[in-house]
C-alpha cells in the first residue's frame, strides 16, 4: 500500500507538470525574465579626463599634500575625486568624505543664513546693528548688516598678530571684545575694505534676530535644509570623523604640521569644516527657488555700491565677475591655517567648482576653477 500511494503521488506531480497551465507556460515565463539594461553613458567622461588632469598637474606643481574638487551640473554632482593624502603621517587618502577648513568661504555660508533671516522678515537689512546686538558700540555713524556683508562698514580686519589665536571664546559677544572698541577705518559705505571682524559681528546680528545662537541658527537653517551633513564648526575640542590634518610649509618649503589655531572667535567668517561635495550642494541651492527666493538671490549677486556710486564687486558675501571669456561668475575664496578652498559658480549655465586643500597658502582661486569648469560648459 506504502508503494502503491508513492507512486500514485509521483504520478500526479508528473501530471501538473504536464498540463497546460500559465503559471508553467513558456509565455508567462518570458514576461517574466528582466529587460536588458542599457549601458549608461556618461556624457560627462570627456570633461573629467581634461579637468582630473588639471588637478594632478596642480597638485604635483605646488606640491600640496591633499586635495578635494567636486563640479555640479545642473544641481548633480557630475564629478568628486580626492588626490593625495588628508594625513601624511598615517597615509590617509582623501576622499570626497574628507572635511577641510573652508576659511573665508565661510562667509558664503553666514550670508545665507542672513537670507534666511531676511526671508522670514525677522532682519531688516538696513536697520542699526545696535537693533539686534544692543552692546555693540555705537560708532561715528551707523553701521547696518547689508554694509557688513558687502564689507562697506569700516569694521577692521585682523591685526599682524590675530591671525593666529589659541584662545578658546565660549560665545560671540565674548569675540566681538577683540574688535569692538578699534577705530572705523573709514565712515560707513565710503569705502570697500575686507573683514572678517564684520562678520563676526554678523553673527551676533544673526543671534540677535533669531533669538537662536549662530551654530544652531545656521544648522538649522541652512545646513538641515540643504542635507549638508559634513558641515559643521571646527570645533578643536570635538571629535570630528574625516577632518583632514592641516599642513604649512617651512622655510625651506617642506611639509610641517600648521601651528595649532583656534577658531572659536571667528565661525561665521572663516571657522567652518566642510567637504567639496557639501559646497558644490550649497552653490548649486543658489541658482534655483527651493532655497530662496529668486528676488533674494538677486538682491545677493548684485554688487553694492559706495555712496558715491562707484561698485564694488561684491553683494551679500558673493564676489561678482566674469571670467575671461565674459561669462558671469559669482564666487569666494578662502584662506586659513592649514586650508585653501575656492567656490566658483557660472550662474547662466549653471555649472559650480569647489577646490578645497589641506595646506596653508596653496594657490589656486579663479583662474584655476574656471579651467575646471570650462570643460563641464556645453
Amino acid at each position: 500500500m506504502k508503494i502503491l500511494g508513492r507512486i500514485t503521488t509521483l504520478a500526479v506531480t508528473l501530471l501538473l507538470f504536464t498540463l497546460p497551465s500559465p503559471l508553467y507556460s513558456p509565455v508567462h515565463s518570458q514576461t517574466r525574465r528582466a529587460a536588458p539594461v542599457a549601458p549608461t553613458v556618461d556624457r560627462h567622461k570627456e570633461a573629467k579626463q581634461q579637468a582630473r588632469k588639471i588637478v594632478a598637474e596642480l597638485v604635483a606643481q605646488q606640491n600640496i599634500p591633499g586635495l578635494s574638487v567636486a563640479v555640479a551640473v545642473d544641481d548633480e554632482i557630475v564629478w568628486s575625486e580626492g588626490f593625495g593624502f588628508a594625513d601624511l603621517e598615517n597615509r590617509v587618502e582623501v576622499r570626497p568624505s574628507t572635511r577641510f577648513r573652508v576659511g573665508s568661504v565661510s562667509k558664503l555660508l553666514t550670508a545665507a543664513a542672513v537670507a534666511r533671516l531676511y526671508e522670514q522678515g525677522s532682519l531688516d537689512l538696513d536697520a542699526p546693528v545696535q537693533r539686534y546686538v544692543p552692546t555693540f558700540p555705537k560708532k561715528e555713524q551707523e553701521i547696518t548688516t547689508r554694509q557688513l556683508a558687502g564689507h562697506l562698514a569700516g569694521i577692521r580686519h585682523y591685526s599682524r598678530d590675530e591671525f593666529i589665536i589659541t584662545q578658546r571664546y565660549n560665545s560671540v559677544n565674548e569675540s566681538l571684545k577683540i574688535f569692538q572698541d578699534s577705530p572705523l577705518l573709514h565712515l560707513p559705505g565710503t569705502k570697500y575694505s575686507y573683514s572678517t571682524y564684520g562678520y563676526t559681528l554678523i553673527s551676533a546680528v544673526v543671534e540677535g534676530a533669531s533669538s537662536q545662537d549662530f551654530l544652531s541658527y545656521i544648522q538649522e537653517q541652512v545646513f538641515r535644509p540643504l542635507r549638508m551633513e559634513s558641515t559643521v564648526a571646527d570645533d578643536n575640542k570635538r571629535i570630528i570623523p574625516n577632518r583632514t590634518r592641516f599642513y604649512s610649509r617651512d622655510a625651506g618649503g617642506q611639509w610641517v604640521n600648521s601651528p595649532y589655531t583656534d577658531n572659536s572667535n571667528r565661525w561665521a567668517a572663516g571657522g567652518f569644516l566642510s567637504t567639496a561635495d557639501d559646497l558644490a550642494h550649497f552653490a548649486s541651492a543658489h541658482l534655483k527657488g527651493d532655497f530662496l527666493k529668486a528676488e533674494t538671490r538677486a538682491l545677493m549677486f548684485t554688487s553694492q555700491r559706495t555712496n558715491d556710486g562707484k561698485e564694488t564687486g561684491v553683494g551679500l558675501g558673493w564676489r561678482i565677475g566674469k571670467d575671461s571669456e565674459g561669462r558671469r561668475i559669482l564666487h569666494h575664496g578662502g584662506e586659513s591655517i592649514g586650508g585653501r578652498a575656492f567656490v566658483l559658480v557660472y550662474p547662466d549655465q549653471k555649472v559650480v567648482v569647489v577646490m578645497l586643500a589641506n595646506l596653508t597658502f596653496a594657490r589656486f582661486a579663479e583662474k584655476e576653477a574656471s579651467s575646471l569648469a570650462t570643460p563641464f560648459i556645453r
